[in-house]
């Protein structure tokens, strides 16, 4: 085996949660290293984006399906909408004397480890030249890292649209590490998925398409987005990058030249990186795997399953899509008591499925490789018990040989002919989900909860060690959907990142590494807490309604 994958494969062994122990962490928090949420440049100047308040229009739907929304014009009140809709702050929340912000995309345990990158070409009130600029919520601003000429600007993205811009995304892994451990690398890549599926949500509201650019290597990334040269104990890794063009354009799998991105390296990077703890802990596994992930230079994945039939149409709700995007919260409990009809439950997960063109799955470059394990609790017209989705139809007889045999894979007569939804047991599975997820009432006490089962050992093996974390990006963005589903439904979603990983393969049957369990979330009537007080996100704007 290479000793790449098997570092991997290492890493996931090692961080799994068990019935007798945890993975490791401190055990503790140190409340006085806690690390500062916001990541700042000293020294590199700012350009304040506009706060362009959710209207009306698009409505939630349109903002899923292409071609429903005219492209918007690329200037700076796009970009300034495109930030405030992905990765700005949404609120304040406030208890007695502590006070601690949240924001678009979701992170776990609200700590948010990932960081946001423009690289554009000259653009009204941004710059008369191409610029790389580093995004701080805490401002709703671009911090300017590097301006560069106009003709490299043009050999590098000579092969995409002439409206495109790239955006970047990287991870500081001691934010979560601070908190949980060696397993904050898995929880790191979670919320890079969730911010690569903000980030295509809210391109689609803008009548525009994310692209995620993964021909070129890590190293190259880190060249792009001025992260090379890590300073100090807390640096940036480079997660990916994605083209962001109006829909309809066509953007090629080589849209990048090699060469020219190895000329920003040369480029004079302003501003200092500020120190987000005066002291951290050394988690030398989580500095392994991501040495043993490095992707390399490759050529475009080229990844198709057969198309799935056509979803019936849905009855197009009344709700704006950027109210559920700001709107967006974590359940932190879950009432025990809330139901949803069927038709809801199969709206929301119709929505997870990777069709043709649908936002925010369309960003990616490969077929789906994670599938749905649903405990079923509280859903009107359908039996509890244990149920699961194929997202990737031709999964299905490996996943019949691979899950437990004594499966039911029944179709529930109500469900339509476009959902790959296949009842497994009838029970009640609520002491199931809850034991699974570390004992958390949460699991247990909504409508239904659900694991993520990726296609593993064949995936890194087929692309590469590099592919490890890809998987957790796809489990983020199904968990972004459900979580704007949850909003647009009347209820909320949380992600689960505390499971046990082996027990939960048991409930399924699954015994070797063909299967995994990576991500588990739970949908339900949230526990409003009353104690707490919400602030706006930003001192010039009226405080959020309905939160």
């Amino acid at each position: 085996m290479p000793e790449r994958l098997q570092q991997i494969l290492v890493y996931h062994e090692a961080t799994k949660h068990h019935f007798h122990r945890y993975a490791r962490a401190l055990g503790y928090l140190d409340w006085a290293s806690q690390p500062n949420p916001f990541r700042r440049y000293s020294g590199a100047p700012l350009i304040r984006l506009k706060k362009i308040p959710p209207a009306p229009e698009p409505l939630f739907e349109y903002g899923f399906i292409p071609g429903h929304v005219a492209p918007a014009p690329l200037d700076f009140d796009s970009i300034s909408q495109l930030f405030y809709d992905s990765l700005a702050l949404s609120a304040w929340k406030s208890i007695k004397t502590a006070t601690w912000s949240l924001r678009v995309n979701p992170s776990s345990g609200n700590l948010h480890p990932t960081e946001g990158y423009l690289i554009c070409g000259p653009l009204r009130g941004i710059g008369d030249a191409p610029v790389v600029c580093h995004y701080t919520p805490e401002e709703h601003a671009l911090e300017v890292r590097a301006e560069f000429p106009l003709s490299t600007w043009r050999e590098l993205t000579g092969d995409l649209p002439p409206c495109a811009i790239l955006m970047g995304l990287t991870s500081i892994h001691w934010r979560e590490a601070w908190k949980y451990g060696e397993r904050a690398y898995r929880y790191c890549q979670h919320d890079a998925g969730h911010a690569i599926a903000a980030l295509s949500i809210a391109a689609a509201g803008l009548g525009w398409q994310a692209r995620l650019l993964d021909e070129p290597g890590t190293e190259q990334v880190s060249h792009l987005l001025g992260v090379f040269d890590p300073q100090g104990v807390e640096p940036e890794q480079p997660d990916c990058l994605l083209a962001v063009c109006p829909q309809g354009e066509e953007i090629k799998a080589q849209g990048l030249n090699s060469w020219t991105i190895n000329s920003f390296t040369a480029l004079s990077w302003q501003g200092t990186p500020n120190r987000l703890s005066p002291s951290q802990v050394d988690w030398s596994i989580i500095d392994e795997v991501t040495q043993a992930a490095r992707k390399p230079p490759t050529g475009a994945i080229f990844e198709t399953s057969p198309a799935l039939p056509a979803p019936l149409p849905m009855p197009c709700r009344e709700i704006s899509l950027r109210q559920m995007i700001r709107q967006r919260r974590s359940a932190v409990a879950m009432d025990g008591v809330t139901t949803i009809s069927s038709s809801t439950f199969y709206q929301m997960l119709l929505k997870t499925l990777a069709r043709p063109g649908a936002v925010p799955f369309s960003t990616l470059p490969w077929r789906p490789h994670i599938h749905l394990a649903i405990f079923v609790h509280r859903v009107v017209g359908l039996p509890p018990g244990l149920y699961f989705v194929v997202r990737d139809e031709p999964q299905k007889s490996v996943l019949q040989a691979a899950l437990r045999q004594d499966s039911l894979w029944k179709k529930p007569a109500s469900c339509p002919e476009a959902l790959p939804l296949y009842q497994l047991l009838e029970a009640d599975a609520r002491e199931a989900a809850r034991q699974i997820c570390c004992h958390q009432d949460i699991a247990s006490d909504g409508c239904f909860s659900l694991g993520m089962i990726a296609e593993f050992e064949a995936s890194l093996r087929g692309h590469g060690p590099w592919f490890y974390p890809r998987l957790f990006w796809e489990a983020g963005m199904i968990g972004q959907v459900l979580y704007l589903e949850g909003e647009a439904a009347g209820i909320r979603s949380t992600g689960i990142g505390c499971y046990f990983d082996d027990p939960m393969h048991e409930v399924l049957g699954l015994e070797d590494r063909r299967y995994q369990d990576l991500y588990h979330f739970t949908v339900g009537g949230p526990v409003e807490d009353g104690r707490l007080t919400t602030l706006p996100a930003y001192p010039d704007e009226a405080a959020p309604e309905n939160l």
